[in-house]
């Protein structure tokens, strides 16, 4: 078949169209002699003839594809592959169908629809989770799967590259492909890095988009986010890079563009009040204000508090709103974003400083000087603001914003810089600030995002700008284009390895396909001597331009064919790149290539005193970031450190690409349909660019180079058996019978490949065949046509003939009779119409007469009336001018005196005005020159305090003396020069009363720092009575220890001081070591006082009269106003400025801390008094009270015995905890080695008791003195006391043990008299054997731990003796060391660190005492409880087993422990009651485990079938009806708790057993019933006997545990229902939407397989065979039934299960049909239909169809009639009436997909679906339920267990033999 053969009449084409870029045309007659005949309708619609001349096959118009085709979810199934089926494609699925995914090949194209989509939530994220690409409709989420689960089987890291141009919908695709992974991994660490992932987003979005006139939120950088994955594929962490931020936004926008979003954002929180001071409130009078883009003189307004329009910065767009946008609520969430990201307030505070800082900073105006310089006005309050926000000298950033250095060998010369040049400079440094703080959030939010461990994998999403060209194209342009040549370089490649790989896979022949290599680009670009090799080295030279650089661009690369120089132009290049040719313009190249910034400018920001400005300057950046900016050198070196901005972007291109070649990639590329940003709004000449540009044409041609028509054997068969006769099938062998049909079809063997699997076709032969099969069906039809309408027709005619007669017949008759009845009618009509004439005659002349008479009447009174009301006007008009006319003179006369009123007032002002302005003029020179004296005066006296502060903090520092000395000389002068201007002064009246003025407040405020001093010395004074006390205390515990230890001093004194004298020196060399770094910090702020003293000494030089300025008198302030000052209060404000300077620096360690701390302790220990001990002298030592006592040792010492005593109170707590809940297990063991071990008790006790005399002994002869040690010993001794009453009670027990046994005995004997042997007919007694040796070992277990915890206390209290007696003996040495010698400084510092130490030991001694109290009270009760329990002898409870990894959601509700049961926790209400009893098993108590086991752990769901259903749940109430007989209430707790912790154990343990599950449902239900119907309660004794009534419950209400036990079922309800879902999920496709039982009615459509190498998830899955599903389904729903109905369940309880299942089946199908475009139309509607049948079939066979089961799946089968319904426009309302059951957004879904399965079929058109659309709004008006696209498969009906009793009587019970449950007996 040639391509001619194609090309006949009515065949349809595309032509080019300049406005539509392809127009669809149809051939009018056959093609031949190289001239193709069209017809076509243009723009305006009409109808269009044209002969288009080719030369030859391969210039022929595209073809165009079949209808059927039109609308594929992907491109690459098209069977006619070009630019104009790809462009229309997308269009019909955009405009139409409202679909904005499309897939071509393994490209996910993404159109932005401008509206909101309701297709991104939690259930379509769960619908397409787990489905392979091309299962389901295209979507983001569909990739993001496939990354995901290539990650999880193939092991390996994946990206997501996301591409286009600004507005296309990047960013959003990115979050939501983020938000797709945050939502299926599953982790539930702390971190919740999922939370700050998302939370990220609103970060970068304020900092790094902005509004563009493509886009209201376009990124304005790129960005690569890998997130991080552990090995269970939870996300761990994440980490972003940067890639190119477009600093020139900052400042400069393009019209109807904006700045970033969060400069607007802190104008709107300044608009509200936040913020004051970022002072943002500014009015309307910079100089940029008034420039802009307005072409005339900006109009004078009111300005607006914190608008945007005051910044020079944000108004250059004239746009400064967003539509729909709340920039204060954006602030609002940016905030929140910064906190949940560890970014705190404060540090925020800085961040937006910082920002206003840069808004500031663009207000400034720079003037023009004289010559070629600049200058900045000294009253620019928008500088004054910057260097208040960013911290840093006001005069040093003046002068370097309009001056600049140069270094020329040893000399540095200041240049100024012209008025151009300072504001590029004032822009370069807004630039780089922002670009700085930028950098800085980006580490901070990797630093959040950071994961502690390795992470195993990564999934990579990048959001990169698309391919651009403008009308004039820069450096930004260059480099985002040469990024989208390294990324479709990297695209191709990937695109020919999967081809490849299928080829292979399927063992077909294959030829290599050319594909463009952009490789050639790169290498002009970045190879040697390229573009960026020339531009860096142009960058380098002195004298570099941009004219010179395009020149040697010229020489250099005209080599390269992609590189070419336009005709017109010597400033501009151009590139042929992959997309487009583009021209760039040279200009700015070279400046922002280097981008700098002046060295000057930088140092001062390094100065700053904002800790982020000045660490953004200061520190060293690791790595290399993502943009760097390069400082204006000083030196000749460092210019080649440096690199330029298109070096560091290589270099991170390079690496970015490296790791994209280290990961399976997937793309996403996003298309901007539009660029009025409209709604599903479609132009095709912006999209055929940007598919040109993105990949996706490339992807069509290497696939149509190919053979990208794919078909199995077994579709192809099902598709094209038509045309092929039946000898030719082979049903057994289908690649045998699809090879003859195709042989019969196509005779170029290059047109077909045979797989392994699958039929190769090359383009246009998909639909070659259909065309075949169009023609033979069409054949076929017009053959069946002819007979049946040939039949038609000669029925007709004999049934028209035969009508004819009797019609004939029954005329003639009717006829006749017709005109008799006429003749007699017109005769009387004549007689009625001669007497009816005469009545009306006479009827018209009366009336005419009255109406005569009555127009006359009302005529003449009309007259009247109107001659009276003319009277009336003309007077009423004489009165109104008589008024008007007196009141116009008087409003003459008025004006004229106000108008000379007016006239007088402005001459007067005028005047006034003037005579002020001179006085202004005259005040203004001197109060100006006073207020920069005053400034002056401050910095002097700041100077001043600096240097004093500086010779106090650090000795060595002398030299500032003779500064001081210096600056009072220049003082002093300074003094004279204000004294002459004061005497060449004018107005020396008004400066002496200014000054006296200034004297006042100094006054006043000498008074208030006088408060201040008073109140310090306050606080002084009540410090030293507190430190009076302290050494009070000190005294007396010194004294104390003097007197208890002075003989044992005087003999080891010696050896042990020298001992304590190396231990201190060790100490103080380690505190030296402290000092020594805490200089090395000192010294650093030394440095950097220093830097500031310098510029404050080239300040002084100014001041004085240096080089650069000379000063005058009209500069000198009057500084006598400092120089009265007293010097107190110079001193005090020193001492305040030191302490801001040195605010942070107080902690523990610090300089300032330890500075204090040993100036302090050294004018303490100075001060005492310590004396020489003499011989039996017991004089205490006094310590005079400081003025200030500060010692931060003492502090953190007691703190960190709190925290170690909190430490022990936690590990006392848990051991009382586990003494007090523990239950050892009981063992054998006679009764004569219990009475031994209590002996050995005794015998253990009385030593103990011995011991702890020792101990007391012992502490009270060493510290005779010590209260707090005697109060340690008063607990000994109640101790002591509490082990003698643990003894008696111990007796006590035993003595009980005895009468119980004695007392049996007695009853025996006198019950059964001689005949004692009846006692254990039963065993009662091995049963009392048994208890007696439980309770034994109950009592031997508890004695022992009693004795292991007493001896475990006697161990710590004896190490606590020891530990004391070793303090004692240290301070004794040490009192005695410091009492032998003088009074040097270092032993007495020793001997206070030695004082304040058993101080804080003291405290802590005291606390351990205190807990210890606490602990034995804790122990008296624990020993209460254990002797009742002893008494009682009570049993022993099963702990409460934990079994993990249930699918019930956790442990159930209300559970009941019994090991935790005590008398003082809330259990269920047992009420008893007097009745009779009946029907029961009598068991006993410790044989309850017994039973517990056998009727529920080891009871097997097969071995349950063959019993009475629910039989374990009768044996169970029986024996609760046991308990309620012998009245035990602690038997029917223990019993009922057993019940249920049973069934929890074994429903946790066995939940994946469907059997296991439904018998214990049913055999709780059937307790909680008989619990019900034995209650007493008459609402449920309806249905009861007499014999069951008198059978109920008498002693005990279990109301309570009747609703723990229905919560259980509820428990085990969801499990079942769960269990079943997960049985069924799998089928559910298969079997409703899939199977296909209906013989002839294929859905297969026309249209290969996806276009790669086909999904992870397809290859690895096996899916359920489509035709053996439905019966598998069927299967798996009886087998639910039998279960359910063979362990007795209730049949109410088994329709809700399967109305939920149904439910389940209905969502799961109905939302895969939505999300699936091959799946809706008219034979797969009738096949689903056919298969819903089967499911209600099988609801009426097992008698569920009345109870409504089948009413959930009303959704699905209702969608299956809507694909079936006819959709004209008169079935509007019928559809709408017959779809109640679904939404509107589902019906329209499913009309937009549904596409016809053959060409004989209609499309849908769009004004039906709109006309459904508007009817259904009505409906949705009070509906908004249905505003959901997809169902939700996890909701639930609530559940209920209606009242089911039982009729089987209690009596006729019979245990089976194979329970083996003899331990019960029944009653």
């Amino acid at each position: 078949m040639s391509v001619r053969e194609l090309y006949v009449k009515g065949a349809r084409v595309w032509i080019p169209d300049p406005d539509q870029v392809w127009r669809c045309a149809e051939l009018t007659k056959d093609y031949k002699n190289n001239i193709v005949a069209v017809v076509y309708d243009d723009a305006q619609g009409v109808e269009r003839t044209e002969d288009l001349v080719v030369k030859n096959d391969e210039e022929l118009p595209p073809l165009r594809n079949p209808d059927i085709l039109i609308g594929e979810n992907d491109l690459t199934s098209l069977s006619y592959l070009h630019e104009p089926a790809v462009l229309y494609n997308l269009q019909v699925r955009f405009c139409n169908q409202n679909a904005i995914y499309t897939y071509c090949g393994i490209v996910l194209v993404a159109i932005n629809p401008y509206d909101e989509m309701p297709i991104y939530g939690p259930d379509t994220i769960s619908a397409y989770r787990g489905h392979s690409m091309g299962d389901l409709d295209p979507h983001i989420f569909a990739v993001a799967e496939e990354a995901f689960t290539q990650m999880e089987r193939e092991n390996k890291d994946q990206s997501i590259i996301v591409s286009g141009e600004s507005g296309a919908g990047k960013t959003v695709s990115a979050k939501y492909a983020m938000r797709y992974f945050a939502t299926i991994s599953g982790s539930d660490s702390e971190t919740q890095i999922e939370k700050k992932i998302l939370a990220s987003n609103p970060i970068m979005e304020a900092i790094g988009n902005a509004k563009t006139t493509r886009n209201d939120n376009s990124s304005r950088f790129g960005k690569y986010i890998e997130l991080d994955f552990t090995p269970s594929y939870s996300i761990m962490g994440a980490n972003m890079r940067t890639y190119l931020l477009e600093k020139s936004r900052v400042v400069f926008q393009a019209p109807d563009e904006r700045n970033y979003h969060i400069f607007y954002q802190l104008c709107s929180a300044a608009e509200q009040g936040k913020l004051p001071h970022l002072k943002l409130r500014k009015p309307m009078r910079f100089h940029y204000l008034n420039q802009g883009l307005q072409e005339g003189p900006m109009v004078a307004s009111k300005p607006r508090k914190g608008h945007q329009d005051n910044f020079h910065y944000l108004k250059q767009g004239s746009s400064p709103h967003i539509d729909g946008v709340d920039d204060a609520e954006d602030f609002i969430e940016t905030c929140k974003a910064f906190s949940l990201l560890g970014i705190n307030e404060g540090m925020q505070e800085q961040i937006f400083r910082i920002l206003a800082g840069i808004l500031h900073l663009g207000n400034v105006v720079l003037e023009e000087g004289n010559g070629d310089s600049s200058a900045i006005s000294t009253g620019d309050k928008s500088l004054k603001t910057v260097s208040e926000l960013l911290g840093i000298d006001l005069e040093d950033i003046r002068k370097w914003l309009c001056n600049r250095k140069i270094v020329s060998g040893r000399e540095v010369f200041t240049k100024p810089m012209t008025l151009t040049e300072a504001v590029f400079s004032r822009d370069a440094l807004s630039k780089h600030i922002y670009a700085k703080l930028f950098d800085w959030i980006v580490t901070q939010i990797n630093k959040c995002f950071a994961a502690k461990a390795k992470p195993y994998r990564f999934i990579g999403v990048l959001d990169i700008y698309g391919f651009e060209t403008f009308e004039i194209n820069s450096f930004e342009q260059f480099c985002i284009n040469y990024a989208n040549e390294k990324l479709q370089q990297q695209f191709n490649q990937h695109v020919f390895k999967l081809e490849q790989e299928e080829y292979v896979k399927e063992q077909i022949e294959w030829e290599f396909i050319n594909f463009y290599d952009n490789q050639p680009c790169i290498d002009l670009i970045e190879s040697k001597l390229g573009i960026l090799d020339l531009l860096d080295e142009e960058c380098r030279m002195p004298r570099g331009s941009d004219q010179s650089w395009v020149e040697k661009l010229y020489d250099k690369c005209k080599k390269w064919e992609h590189f070419s120089k336009p005709r017109l132009s010597n400033t501009s290049f151009l590139i042929a790149h992959f997309a487009d040719k583009v021209g760039y313009e040279c200009a700015g190249f070279l400046e922002k290539n280097r981008d700098t910034v002046s060295e000057e400018q930088i140092n001062i920001l390094k100065s700053s005193q904002i800790a982020l400005v000045h660490s953004l300057f200061t520190e060293k950046e690791k790595g290399a970031p993502p943009t760097k900016v390069k400082v204006l050198p000083t030196g000749s070196k460092s210019k080649q450190m440096k690199k330029t901005v298109g070096s560091q972007f290589r270099d991170s291109l390079n690496l970015l690409m490296m790791t994209l070649n280290s990961t399976t990639p997937h793309y996403v590329r996003c298309i901007k349909p539009n660029d009025e940003k409209m709604a599903f709004t479609f132009d095709p000449t912006r999209a055929i660019q940007q598919l040109r540009a993105c990949g996706v044409l490339e992807t069509v041609r290497i696939s149509a180079a190919g053979y990208p028509s794919r078909w199995t054997y077994n579709e192809f068969f099902c598709r094209y058996r038509v045309l092929c006769n039946s000898k030719d099938i082979k049903r057994n062998d289908m690649r045998l019978t699809c090879e003859k049909i195709i042989g019969n079809m196509i005779n170029d063997e290059d047109k077909f490949k045979f797989g392994r699997t699958k039929i190769f076709f090359r383009a246009g032969q998909v639909a070659y065949m259909e065309k075949l099969r169009a023609d033979r069906l069409s054949a076929c039809g017009v053959m069946i046509q002819k007979h049946v309408r040939m039949f038609l027709h000669r029925n007709r005619y004999r049934t028209m003939r035969k009508a004819a007669v009797t019609i004939q017949k029954y005329t003639r008759g009717l006829k006749a009779r017709r005109h008799v009845h006429h003749i007699r009618r017109t005769a009387a009509a004549i007689k009625i119409q001669a007497a009816i004439r005469g009545w009306v005659k006479r009827v018209q002349y009366k009336r005419l007469v009255y109406t005569v008479t009555q127009l006359q009447a009302h005529a003449r009174g009309a007259w009247a009336r109107e001659k009276y009301q003319h009277m009336r006007r003309v007077r009423a008009a004489i009165i109104i001018q008589k008024n008007v006319r007196m009141w116009q003179a008087v409003y003459h006369y008025k004006m004229a005196m106000r108008g000379m009123i007016t006239l007088q007032g402005l001459v007067r002002c005028f005047l006034a005005k003037k005579q002020l302005k001179k006085l202004k003029i005259e005040a203004r020179s001197v109060e100006h020159q006073r207020k920069l004296n005053k400034g002056l005066e401050n910095k002097i006296i700041s100077l001043q305090q600096k240097l004093t502060e500086a010779k106090l903090e650090v000795g060595n520092v002398k030299t500032y003396k003779e500064e001081i000395v210096t600056l009072k000389e220049q003082l002093s002068e300074m003094k004279g020069v204000e004294t002459q201007l004061k005497n060449s002064s004018n107005r020396v009246s008004e400066l002496e009363a200014m000054v006296a003025k200034l004297t006042q407040e100094v006054e006043a405020e000498r008074g208030e720092k006088m408060d201040v001093l008073s109140e310090k010395e306050r606080a002084e004074k009540e410090n030293r009575e507190l430190v009076e006390k302290l050494n009070a205390e000190n005294a007396k515990l010194t004294e104390e220890l003097m007197n208890a230890k002075k003989e044992e001093a005087k003999k080891e004194g010696e050896e042990l001081l020298k001992r304590k004298y190396e231990a201190e020196k060790q100490q103080m060399i380690m505190e030296y070591s402290e000092e020594k770094s805490s200089y090395q910090r000192l010294l650093k702020e030394f440095n950097r006082l220093e830097q500031k003293n310098e510029q404050l000494e080239e300040q002084m030089a100014k001041m004085t009269g240096g080089n650069s300025h000379k000063r005058t008198a009209s500069n000198v302030s009057n500084l006598s106003g400092a120089s009265d000052a007293p010097t107190e209060l110079v001193r005090d404000d020193a001492s305040e400025f030191n302490s801001i300077i040195v605010d942070d620096d107080v902690g523990y360690g610090s300089v300032r801390s330890r500075a204090s701390e040993a100036s302090d302790n050294s004018r303490n220990l100075e001060s005492i008094d310590w004396g020489s001990p003499q011989k039996g002298d017991t004089s205490e030592i006094r310590i005079p009270v400081p003025e200030k006592v500060e010692d931060i040792t003492l502090v953190l010492q007691l703190q960190n015995k709190v925290r170690e005593l909190e430490k022990e109170r936690r590990t006392m707590a848990k051991r009382i905890d586990q003494l007090e809940n523990s239950s050892s297990p009981l063992d054998d063991s006679q009764h004569a080695q219990e009475l031994i071990r209590l002996q050995e008790l005794e015998m253990e006790n009385a030593k103990l008791k011995d011991d702890l005399n020792r101990l007391r002994k012992s502490i009270a002869d060493s510290e005779p003195q010590n209260n707090r040690i005697q109060e340690f010993m008063k607990q000994f001794e109640a101790l002591q006391d509490e082990l003698e009453r643990r003894r008696e009670e111990c007796i006590q027990l035993r003595t009980v043990l005895a009468n119980r046994a004695h007392d049996l005995r007695s009853l025996t004997q006198s019950s059964y008299g001689k005949d004692v042997d009846i006692v254990n007919e039963d065993g009662e007694l091995a049963i009392a054997y048994q208890t007696q040796k439980q309770v034994n070992r109950q009592l031997e277990d508890e004695l022992k731990s009693e004795k292991q915890r007493h001896r475990e206390a006697e161990t710590e209290y004896k190490s606590e003796l020891d530990r004391l007696r070793r303090d004692n003996d240290r301070q004794q040495k040490l009192l005695a060391q410091n009492l032998t010698k003088g009074g040097g400084s270092q032993p007495e510092t020793l001997l206070q660190s030695e004082i304040m130490r058993l101080t804080s030991e003291n405290l802590n001694l005291q606390g351990q005492v205190d807990n210890l109290t606490e602990q034995l009270k804790k122990y008296k009760r624990s020993l209460k409880a254990y002797a009742k329990k002893i008494k009682e002898s009570g049993g022993t409870g099963s702990k409460r087993s934990s079994t993990h990894g249930s699918p019930y959601g956790g442990d159930p509700p209300d559970l009941l422990d019994v090991a935790a049961t005590t008398e003082g926790e809330a259990m269920p209400v047992i009420r008893k009651k007097e009745r009779d009893y009946m029907g029961m098993f009598e068991y006993d108590r410790r044989e309850e485990m017994q039973i517990i086991r056998v009727l529920i752990y080891e009871l097997k769901p097969r071995v349950a079938v063959t019993f009475l259903p629910g039989l374990p749940a009768y044996i169970l109430f029986m024996c609760i009806r046991h308990t309620d007989h012998i009245n035990d209430d602690e038997k029917v707790r223990s019993l009922l708790n057993n019940i249920v912790n049973g069934v929890k154990r074994v429903i946790k343990k066995r939940h994946e057993d469907l059997d296991s599950t439904v018998l214990w449902l049913s055999n709780t239900l059937r307790l909680l019933h008989n619990l019900k119907q034995y209650s007493g309660d008459k609402a449920f004794q309806a249905e009861n006997t007499v014999k069951q009534n008198e059978q109920s419950l008498k002693n005990f209400d279990l109301s309570e545990y009747r609703q723990v036990l229905s919560d259980i079922a509820v428990w085990i309800y969801n499990g079942v229902i769960k269990l079943m879902e997960e049985k069924v999920q799998p089928l559910i496709v298969p079997s409703i939407l899939e199977h296909e039982a209906i013989a002839g009615l294929s859905g297969n459509k026309p249209g290969g397989m996806r276009g790669r190498a086909g999904s992870v998830a397809r290859e690895l899955e096996s899916p359920v065979e489509p035709q053996k599903a439905l019966d598998l389904l069927l299967k798996e729903m009886t087998q639910f039934y039998r279960t359910l109905a063979m362990f007795g369940t209730d049949p109410e309880l088994i329709t809700q299960v399967f109305r939920q299942i149904f439910y389940f089946i209905c969502a799961g199908s109905l939302n895969n049909l939505l999300l699936r475009k091959d799946m809706c139309h008219w034979s797969k509607g009738m096949q689903i239909r056919y298969n819903l049948s089967h499911l209600e079939q099988w609801t009426r066979d097992m008698r569920l169809h009345e109870a409504g089961v089948t009413d959930t799946l009303a959704p699905i089968i209702q969608a299956a009639q809507l694909l079936q319904a006819r959709k004209t426009d008169d079935d509007v309302n019928s559809i709408c009436d017959m779809c109640d059951k679904l939404s509107v957004s589902q019906i329209i879904k499913i009309l937009n997909l549904y596409t016809p399965a053959d060409e004989f079929e209609e499309r849908v058109p769009i004004s039906f679906i709109h006309k459904i659309q508007n009817k259904l709004q009505e409906r949705a008006e009070g509906e908004q339920a249905q505003a959901t696209l997809l169902m939700n498969t996890k909701f639930a009906f609530p559940v209920r267990f209606p009242f089911n009793p039982s009729s089987i009587h209690l009596e006729d019970i019979e245990l089976p033999e194979s329970l083996n449950l003899v331990m019960l007996k029944k009653v």
